[in-house]
Parts: structure tokens; C-alpha cells; sequence
């Protein structure tokens, strides 16, 4: 399976120097998370809820930041909502549970928890016939609201008049943490921290007004949330990245045609010129050719024969490029091994 391409229109070539021209492929990088081929059903459980000890600091930061009512607890469930859509969408698990009848309490606030215990991950996989489990292990909102106040004109039925409007600048921070417990292995799979804020602005003839303004919060960190979620089960999928490749383009009358072929997308007859120099008494240009060969075969996704027309050209005619593609490809043919584990 080919897990990079090479488009005409997303090709670009560049002059990066008078013998070599730039050009770019898109090649598909394992996802940051690999989950063993074993574990098919899943379920999520939320233990980001404070215990009483934790509590009275839960009410004072309250009323020192403006929190809402419930904004963790419903921040949270969006959280767990947004994971389990987004995994439900990967073809990779069978089944995908949220344990809701499940409570877990964490003895403080902003931080990640200790791990849980291998014992009640068994118990919960076991109960429930799962082979892993996802748990969001934080949920936290930090709250900063802060006053300014300028000079305005006031229209009134006299006409204008000097006044101060007041100005409420209010961020939340949704703070929130992730784990993968794997009872099988025994192993956390991922560990993984998300903080982003949302930002709102009030205005008024005097601060409550202005405070007053700030309104929609709650539905705005519930979004958050449910983005966190999103974002955090991405980090499943392998993603596509842009890597850019140097080839040569002088050397000879064919390496010429060849440049012209390549900046017409015509790879395979860029080729063609290429291997005519393979043979090419000069030492330099035959190493050039074999690097040129190198490249072609990754952008035609034949990635051990890429590999060893690289360790050609640096070993046979010192090709001092060819020795950095070299280990560029060796990258590449690691990677591909853990897209396969992955299952792709």
C-alpha cells in the first residue's frame, strides 16, 4: 500500500542551488498513540471530579473567577461526548462504551491525578468486556476577568456628553488530561495534557453593567470541551506531512531533459534520463544519477529500493547528500512500521 503521493498540482520545485532543485511529496506519519491489534472495544470513564477535600478551594476559586454553575461537570461531559464521536468514527474499534455509572474523585484541582490502579483497571475492563479504556483524567477552568475604562461621548437627548465606558476582559482556561490504560500490557498507552482559553469582552456605563456583558461563556467552554475530546482521539489517526526531497538537475545533457521532465510532473520519464547516467564513466555523475534513482523510487513508494540506491550512491561514488537521504530513508521505513502496527 502506498502511503504517499505525489500530486501535480501539490508538487513545487525550487532552485536550491545551480545543481539541485527542491521539490516536496506528502507522505503519511504514524499517529502520535499506537493502540495494540488486540484491543477492539473501549469504553471512556471521566475521573476529573474534586473530592471534598478539594472542595472548599473548588468554591473560593468560584467566586474569585466568575465560574459558573456546573461549568466543569458540564465542560467535562462534552469532553468525554466529543471523544467518543470522534472515536466511534474510527474504524479501528468495534465498540465504544461511556461508563457514566462510574464515579471517580480526584483530591485536587489542575493537576493530573496518579495513575489508576492496575486492580481497578482489570475490574472495569473485566465487568464490562473491554480491552481498554480511555479516561479523561482532568477537567479543570481557570477563570481571570480584569477592568479598564476609557473616554466616550454620550448621545443623549441634549446631544452629546463626556463619559467613561468601563470594558470587562474575561479568559477562561479549560485545563484538561488525558490517559489510556491497557490491562493486557499493563501499560498506559498515552498520557496527554490539552489547554486552550476563551476569551470574552464586556461593555458598560459602569463594571456590573460590563460584567454583565459577558455572556455565553458556559456554552463556549462546553465547545471547548467537546474540541478537546475531539482533538485528543486524533491523536489516533496517522496524518499526512509535507517532506522535501533535493535532486539533482546537472551534470549532463540528460540530467537537463530530466529537470524539464520533472517540472512537467513527468517523474517516471525524468527517470528514464536519469538511468542512462548510471553507467557514466565520471564518478560524480553516476553517484548523482544513482541519487536521483533513490529519489524516484520514493516518490513511487518502493522505499527499500530507494533506501539502496541512496547507500549506492554514497558508498560507490561518495556522494555526501546521498549519505543524509540515506538515513532520511531509514526514518521513513521505521515509520512504516509503525503505520502497519497501527494497521495502515
Amino acid at each position: 500500500m502506498k502511503n504517499y503521493f505525489i500530486p501535480l498540482f501539490a508538487a513545487t520545485i525550487t532552485i536550491v542551488s545551480c545543481k539541485t532543485n527542491e521539490l516536496y511529496i506528502n507522505v503519511m506519519e504514524p499517529a502520535p498513540v499506537t493502540i495494540p491489534s488486540y484491543v477492539k472495544s473501549i469504553a471512556v470513564i471521566d475521573r476529573s471530579a474534586t473530592t471534598e477535600e478539594a472542595k472548599p478551594l473548588d468554591v473560593v476559586d468560584k467566586v474569585l473567577t466568575l465560574e459558573g454553575a456546573n461549568l466543569d461537570k458540564d465542560g467535562a461531559a462534552e469532553s468525554i461526548a466529543g471523544l467518543k464521536e470522534e472515536l466511534m468514527r474510527n474504524e479501528r474499534f468495534t465498540e465504544v462504551k461511556t461508563l457514566s455509572n462510574i464515579e471517580f474523585k480526584t483530591p485536587r484541582l489542575a493537576v493530573m491525578p496518579q495513575p489508576l490502579a492496575w486492580n481497578i483497571v482489570e475490574q472495569i475492563c473485566s465487568e464490562n468486556k473491554i480491552d481498554a479504556l480511555f479516561s479523561l483524567e482532568k477537567f479543570d477552568t481557570d477563570t481571570r476577568i480584569g477592568y479598564s475604562n476609557r473616554k466616550v461621548e454620550i448621545e443623549t437627548p441634549l446631544g452629546k456628553i463626556p463619559g467613561i465606558e468601563h470594558q470587562a476582559d474575561m479568559e477562561t482556561l479549560v485545563k484538561t488530561g488525558w490517559r489510556i490504560y491497557d490491562p493486557k500490557a499493563k501499560a498506559i498507552l498515552d498520557e496527554f495534557i490539552y489547554d486552550e482559553s476563551v476569551v470574552y469582552h464586556g461593555r458598560g456605563i459602569n463594571p456590573v453593567v460590563a460584567a454583565a456583558g459577558l455572556i455565553g461563556r458556559k456554552e463556549a467552554v462546553k465547545e471547548v470541551g467537546n474540541k478537546a475530546g475531539h482533538g485528543y482521539a486524533l491523536r489516533l489517526i496517522p496524518i499526512y506531512t509535507r517532506v522535501y526531497r533535493d535532486y539533482y538537475v546537472k551534470g549532463s545533457d540528460n540530467f537537463k531533459i530530466a529537470k524539464r521532465k520533472a517540472q512537467m510532473g513527468k517523474w517516471d520519464e525524468a527517470a528514464d534520463y536519469w538511468n542512462k547516467e548510471l553507467d557514466n564513466p565520471k564518478m560524480k555523475i553516476a553517484g548523482r544519477a544513482a541519487y536521483n534513482m533513490a529519489i524516484i523510487n520514493e516518490i513511487n513508494g518502493n522505499l527499500d529500493e530507494a533506501i539502496g540506491w541512496a547507500q549506492k550512491s554514497y558508498e560507490d561514488y561518495n556522494n555526501k547528500m546521498a549519505a543524509r537521504y540515506f538515513h532520511l530513508l531509514e526514518g521513513r521505513r521505521y515509520e512504516n512500521q509503525v503505520l502497519a502496527e497501527q494497521g495502515n
